[in-house]
């Protein structure tokens, strides 16, 4: 659920609107991408269109005027300024493509204003409004080879070598990538030399994880360690990238002892994992910092998935009085609360949830490539035609880019933890206090009595920042919440020294988050800096940093990264 894509930037539908959640309840559910599915979509959109002539004949009638305004070079259509897909001069300077750019343009306004504009009910509109959306972004002009001016500037300009490239790279997706295609470069990357390259040790390993223990950067260090929860269907390694967006690298600079989980990558045999059995190894891996760093409490940390699985471990050790363990909570882009609201027809997502279940019921786990998928159909012009163009149109190699990497070295989803999320999100157990419980103890999130940090992004199309700030209400402590400008990933990896980072602040937590969110205040740079002072103050003494890994009983295994975060 919270796992997870990639953030180039965001198209508007990352708002937090209806077209957000729209687009989020079918990540939620993890569907993925059935041609059937799409076909019979696309079949009702036509059904319903003619079942509207006049509202049809009246869109047709507007669309026919505005195409003759183009034939006779008088329409005054432009793509929006931050639309990246027509950025050749080309588009405006030679009359043939800016006649099919606008073209295209009064189209595809004139579909998704039909759409909008029918007499059908909630449901109804916003299945077809996300057909309309995908016939958008796929039929944009450019998209194909003979009507981007940027494919004969690339093929005059390789002497045709741009076009065996484009060839080659599509029957290779065709065949190793199931036609979508590749978003990165993977031959330049290696684990363990220049991504999630932080020096450390394996000092416990299970069958469910393996926990990393990285070596100071400080010559003392605070006494009250950091544990790192990350989500189950991506590696753990979102923290820890190239050394330059490393916030662990970052917070061992400043003084923090940094420990991170790397779940294993499950099979159909642990398809009864539930998130229980992650709660209890979360616990278990509390035990184990602890045991290392003197009994110390432990500073608990979690993003998407894995700060639910970070929170819920919290709520459930103090329901088992065992709050002590832990001196605060830090959750990025994480949810507790359901993004759906009314807006949403129940039949419909009852019927996504129930073909999700079916789905990794039958296989025993979800596989994290379709979740991936899935997550780029829902920005189709960010992430599939988008490298359709620089992979197939231009023949360019796709991008050496580490956090597009990281989104594709995914991990797969236990069948019984796929279940507990959709339920837990579906009803929203979280949020009613007596509705989830996990051996017994009911989990509860209001009984948590740690202070808490928590991060957003304004972007975000995967935890809506909407939701994020909402799950930050339902803790009863001190709360610090912060809203990056970015998207799900980028808003986590924000290091300090770029100026074009914003994040956005407002100590005034009793508001709603749009009246939150006109009151706060622009900051200039990275949070990681509020972050590590937060840390310092929830922390304990400087002691004098270790000298080896683990302890007498907790012995260094391996170096780090580990076994588990090089399954495939």
């Amino acid at each position: 659920m919270n796992a997870i894509a990639i953030d180039t930037e965001m198209t508007r539908a990352s708002d937090g609107s209806p077209r957000a959640l729209r687009d989020l309840n079918g990540a939620q559910a993890f569907v993925g991408s059935r041609w059937g599915e799409a076909l019979s979509s696309g079949a009702e959109l036509l059904r319903v269109l003619a079942l509207h002539p006049i509202a049809l004949a009246r869109a047709q009638a507007s669309l026919s005027l505005e195409m003759t305004r183009i034939a006779l070079g008088r329409s005054r259509l432009r793509p929006a300024p931050d639309d990246r897909r027509f950025t050749h001069p080309a588009w405006q300077e030679n009359p043939a493509f800016r006649r099919l750019l606008q073209g295209y343009l009064a189209w595809s306004s004139a579909l998704l204003e039909l759409v909008h504009g029918l007499r059908i009910g909630a449901d109804q509109r916003r299945r077809l409004l996300f057909v309309a959306e995908h016939l958008v972004a796929a039929g944009a002009p450019s998209n194909l080879f003979v009507t981007h001016p940027g494919f004969y500037d690339a093929a005059a300009h390789t002497r045709g070598v741009s076009i065996i490239r484009g060839i080659r790279h599509l029957l290779e997706d065709i065949r190793t990538n199931r036609g979508l295609p590749r978003q990165v470069d993977a031959s330049a990357f290696r684990l363990g030399r220049n991504i999630a390259a932080t020096e450390g040790a394996i000092v416990y390993r299970n069958e469910i994880f393996e926990l990393i223990q990285y070596s100071p950067r400080t010559a003392e260090v605070d006494a009250q360690p950091v544990l790192f929860c990350p989500p189950q269907i991506n590696k753990y390694y979102v923290i820890d990238l190239s050394p330059e967006k490393s916030f662990v690298r970052h917070a061992l600079e400043a003084g923090q002892q940094m420990f991170a989980i790397s779940w294993r990558n499950p099979t159909a045999t642990q398809s009864d994992w539930d998130l229980g059995a992650y709660v209890r190894a979360t616990a278990e891996a509390i035990d184990i910092v602890r045991a290392i760093c003197g009994e110390q409490p432990v500073k608990l940390m979690g993003a998407c998935a894995g700060g639910l699985t970070a929170a819920v471990t919290l709520a459930w050790l103090a329901g088992r009085g065992e709050q002590e363990k832990v001196s605060c909570l830090s959750l990025f882009v994480t949810m507790l609360d359901s993004p759906r609201s009314r807006r949403l027809a129940r039949v419909a997502d009852d019927a996504a949830v129930t073909a999700a279940l079916a789905r990794s019921r039958f296989s025993g786990v979800l596989d994290g490539a379709d979740m991936a998928r899935t997550f780029a159909w829902l920005r189709p012009n960010d992430l599939i035609w988008h490298f359709v163009v620089n992979n197939y149109v231009l023949g360019n190699e796709p991008p050496a880019f580490d956090v597009l990497y990281w989104n594709t070295d995914t991990t797969r989803l236990p069948a019984a933890l796929h279940a507990d999320l959709l339920m837990i999100y579906r009803r929203n157990r979280l949020r009613r206090g007596s509705d989830y419980a996990i051996d017994g103890v009911n989990i509860d999130i209001a009984a948590i009595d740690r202070d808490v940090f928590v991060v957003a992004g304004a972007r975000d199309h995967i935890t809506p920042w909407q939701a994020c700030y909402r799950s930050m209400q339902m803790f009863r402590t001190n709360m610090r919440f912060v809203l990056g400008s970015a998207g799900h990933v980028q808003s986590i990896l924000c290091p300090p020294g770029d100026d074009s980072t914003r994040f956005y602040v407002n100590d005034d937590y009793s508001l709603d988050p749009a009246a939150w969110r006109r009151g706060a205040r622009e900051q200039k740079g990275s949070w990681w800096p509020a972050w590590v002072r937060w840390a310092q103050c929830h922390g304990g003494e400087h002691v004098e940093a270790p000298i080896v890994y683990g302890n007498e009983t907790h012995e260094a295994l391996d170096p780090a990264p580990g076994r588990y975060v090089r399954q495939v």
